[in-house]
Order: structure tokens, then C-alpha cells, then sequence
């Protein structure tokens, strides 16, 4: 622009420049509007998707043998998957668009997605997510922050926050993502809808990134639990039919003084739903965090302090210390060397937790693989073949959008406390929807042993009705809030 203003000046009697000098200021006023009409149109296609999705494609169906007449058992549902899965063809991008840059189309396809298109389902695209699964919160520098459509003013949840907001938003029946310290289960309960986690290596991760694949598996999002269920039966490759057997509710009542919800909005609507319904033992209620104390010896190497052992906080603390450990550990294996070679782009949250993954030096690491088996083993010993644990599936509510900086560390500590527990056991856990609370969505977990997925998704499916049968009454009662003792946040 400043050379055609310089042009003008030296050459002002000449009319053949003003028609040039018009021409060129006319043709950048119509990139400048062409340009301003495209973001428009992209903010306009966001909001529509709720900024969920990162590649939209059809993949149809398998098709099937013309003999057998059976409906399949993902028949017309439709899915997404996060950006972590191969898709032959597409790049895998990782969250990051320094990681798409540099890798290839994929020539092959993850197993799970093959097993979802051979059962009758369509896959609509790929969702965003938080970058190379490293976040919590669902926001993405580069890509945008899915809204979250139970409440658009706060985060979705990370890190499959796409996958979790296109089911949320109903734009798919389900969606994939992955689990690694809470990526299912978190934006599940921000969002409002089911979540699941399975077992650790039940369900194949080839054609996965990994990130830590000692904590790593692929989760699925649903509204519906039928859906929920029947995802997990192809997924897990279960049995149709199995003896049923009585359920064993174990609350924890040390996290739900944790949680800023009160206990009669969670607790107390597990409990009545139960009663009206049978196969259920009378529920039990345990300190679960002195029972880990008590039963994994090896957490007293985190420096664990018994004396705030009544707070629910110094067992579960030391466990998400070590996860986070873990976690950091083996994704500077598997990654460490890509991160120095590119020195990606990264937003400033999963800047500092990657620098300070690759940039530790691990020692006693065993300690941390022997904590993760003294935990299953007292998780298999606490639940056994019939029980399941009741815990809050997060302890604080969704924040607002762009205000992690202000408290991360608090809610980062905090979420890791509650969602440690199935990670470093490898258990099972359902996240299941309660209504709102102050206008946010609340939700219960169910947690069972490695191995029990067929029975808690059978469990979540017959509560299910009854859960929010009594989320009705309760929401609509006059009864007095129930305080929950929280716990002062200077404890942490």
C-alpha cells in the first residue's frame, strides 16, 4: 500500500497511475472483504459443530455377506473419533499442527475403528482435542475450544473434548476418544452425557498414539446406555450372555466430602435408586482413602502424611503424584525425541507439562509400576466379582473458559485425586449423568475391578432409569443443602 501512495506522489499528473493506483487499492479492499467473509463463514460453521470437529468424512459401513439377515448391532449409528486415531489416508494429527505437518497420511486403519465399521456403524470425522493428549481442560490454541454445550461459558473438558461435545451437541450416537489420567471421564461429566473407560488393554490400541500406554485406552462417549453398552460389547469382544450375579454398592464417602456438590444430589439419589430396584446388596461406605493408604505400601515413598489421612486427601494425592509421573515418564519415551527435533507450537499449559516431562531425569521408576500393581490388587480385594465403588466423577465444577491460568494447579491436583483411582488400577469406569447443580452438569462414577466391563456396563444400563427417576425428585425438593465438609483448599 505504502509503495502505491510513493508511486502517486512522484507521478501525480499522470492519469494512467491513478487508474492503476485504483485498481490496486479496489483489488486489496476486495481481498481484505473476501478475506473478512471467510472468517465470518468459519465462525458461522464452528458454532454449528460447536467448534467439535477438526475433518468431517463419511465412512460408511462394511459391507456384508448378502446371506445372513441379522441386524448388526451398531446399525445406523453414526460416530466421531479423536484426532488420535489412524484412519487410512488421513493424517493422524495429534491435537498439534507441528505434529500433522510432519507425519504422513496413515496406510492403515485402528483396529477399533475397523471393528465399529464391520459392526454397521458410520463414522462422520475426526474431532479435536487437547494437544498430544496432554491437557484436561479441552482448550486448544490452535484449533479452537469445542463449546461445551450444557454450559457454553465453561470449558468442555479435555482431553477428548471434541469427541465428547459432538455427542453432548447429538451430531453422533457416540464418539471414541481416550483415556490416559481422566480424558473420557472428565469431559463426560462436563458435558452432561455417559462416559466410559474400560479396563487397561481390553480394548486393542493398535492404530493409536500413544501416550503413555501403561495408562493409555480408548474410552467411548454416549446419551443413551443401551449405546454405551452396545459399543462395549463389540469393543470388548464380550460375551452376549453371562450367569448374573447381586451388585455391591461401595460408597466413598471421604470423596463426596470432597465434592462442592452436595451428597444429596449424588449419594443420595445412588441410594434411592437402588432401593427400588432388586439384585442389589445393601450399599456399603468406606474411607477410601485410608483403605489405599493401608493396602498400597508403596505410596509412602511419595511422602505421604498420615495425619491428613481424614481429609481424603493424602493417599489419593500421593497416587495422582504418582500417575502424573508415570504419565510424564513414558510419554518423554515415546515422544522425546520428536519434541526436540520439531519444537512444536504449543499452547502455554501443555508447553509446561511437556517441557517438564521431557526435561526430568526419572529415577526409581520401578516404584512406580509397583504402585500401579499394588493398587489393582487392592482394588480386586476391596470389590471383588460383585461389587462396585461410588465415587464423584470429578470434585469441582466445569471453570469458565480461559481462566485455568488463574487456579490450574488447585483443580489439576483435585481432579487427578478422584480420577487416579481407575487409572492406576486399570479398573473399569462409568460416568453417568445426575441433572445440573448451579446451573453445571453433575455426575457420579461407578468403578469396577480389571476385567468386570461387561458387568458394570450391564449395571449402568439397569440403573440407569432409576438414577434419573430420582434425579427428578431430588432436584425438585425443598430439602435443606447438605454440607459436605469440603475440604479447605490450602489442604492441597
Amino acid at each position: 500500500m505504502s509503495k502505491t501512495i510513493n508511486l502517486i506522489k512522484a507521478n501525480a499528473s499522470n492519469p494512467k497511475v491513478w487508474i492503476v493506483a485504483g485498481i490496486t487499492v479496489a483489488g486489496i479492499l476486495l481481498l481484505a472483504d473476501t478475506t473478512r467473509r471467510r472468517r465470518r463463514k468459519a465462525i458461522i460453521i464452528q458454532r454449528q459443530d460447536f467448534g467439535a470437529f477438526l475433518e468431517r468424512f463419511d465412512l460408511i459401513p462394511f459391507p456384508q455377506p448378502p446371506t445372513p439377515p441379522a441386524k448388526l448391532p451398531l446399525q445406523g449409528l453414526t460416530f466421531a473419533i479423536k484426532d488420535i486415531f489412524d484412519v487410512k489416508g488421513y493424517v493422524t494429527g495429534f491435537g498439534n499442527p507441528d505434529w500433522r505437518r510432519t507425519h504422513e497420511p496413515s496406510d492403515k486403519m485402528a483396529l477399533v475403528l475397523t471393528a465399529l465399521l464391520q459392526n454397521g456403524a458410520k463414522c462422520v470425522g475426526k474431532t479435536v482435542m487437547d494437544e498430544l493428549a496432554f491437557g484436561i481442560t479441552g482448550e486448544n490454541k490452535h484449533y479452537g475450544t469445542p463449546i461445551n454445550p450444557k454450559v457454553q461459558s465453561n470449558i468442555p473438558g479435555g482431553s477428548s473434548s471434541g469427541s465428547a461435545v459432538a455427542v453432548a451437541a447429538e451430531f453422533v450416537d457416540f464418539a471414541l476418544g481416550t483415556d490416559t489420567i481422566g480424558c473420557i471421564r472428565l469431559p463426560a461429566s462436563f458435558c452432561g452425557i455417559l462416559g466410559f473407560r474400560p479396563s487397561h488393554q481390553a480394548v486393542s490400541t493398535i492404530g493409536l498414539i500413544p501416550n503413555s500406554q501403561s495408562l493409555d485406552t480408548i474410552g467411548w462417549f454416549a446419551r443413551d446406555p443401551s449405546v454405551l453398552r452396545r459399543v462395549g460389547h463389540v469393543l470388548l469382544k464380550v460375551k452376549a450372555v453371562e450367569p448374573k450375579r447381586e451388585r455391591r454398592l461401595v460408597f466413598a464417602d471421604d470423596l463426596f466430602q470432597l465434592s462442592k456438590v452436595t451428597k444429596q444430589k449424588t449419594v443420595y439419589v445412588v441410594s434411592k435408586a437402588i432401593e427400588k430396584l432388586s439384585g442389589y446388596q445393601p450399599p456399603q461406605h468406606i474411607n477410601f482413602s485410608q483403605y489405599v493408604a493401608s493396602n498400597v505400601p508403596s505410596l509412602k515413598a511419595f511422602g505421604q502424611n498420615s495425619s491428613n489421612l481424614q481429609y481424603g486427601i493424602s493417599a489419593l494425592k500421593a497416587l495422582s503424584s504418582v500417575m502424573v509421573s508415570l504419565q510424564s515418564y513414558e510419554f518423554k519415551t515415546n515422544h522425546e525425541e520428536w519434541v526436540k527435533n520439531v519444537k512444536p507450537r504449543l499452547g502455554p499449559e501443555i508447553s509446561h507439562r511437556v517441557l517438564a516431562a521431557i526435561n526430568t531425569k526419572y529415577e526409581n521408576v520401578k516404584v512406580l509400576y509397583k504402585v500401579g500393581t499394588e493398587m489393582r490388587a487392592a482394588l480386586q480385594s476391596l470389590l471383588k466379582d460383585d461389587g462396585i465403588l461410588v465415587i464423584p466423577t470429578i470434585v469441582d465444577p466445569p471453570p469458565k473458559l480461559n481462566s485455568m491460568k488463574d487456579y490450574s494447579t488447585e483443580f489439576h491436583d483435585r481432579a487427578c485425586a478422584v480420577l487416579s483411582i481407575a487409572s492406576m488400577s486399570g479398573g473399569c469406569q462409568a460416568c453417568v449423568p445426575l441433572g445440573n447443580d448451579a446451573g453445571c452438569p453433575v455426575s457420579v462414577s461407578f468403578v469396577s475391578c480389571h476385567g468386570a466391563d461387561k458387568f458394570l456396563l450391564d449395571a449402568v444400563l439397569d440403573m440407569y432409569a432409576s438414577l434419573q427417576d430420582q434425579v427428578s425428585i431430588a432436584f425438585k425438593s425443598a430439602l435443606l443443602p447438605d454440607v459436605n465438609g469440603n475440604m479447605d483448599a490450602s489442604q492441597w
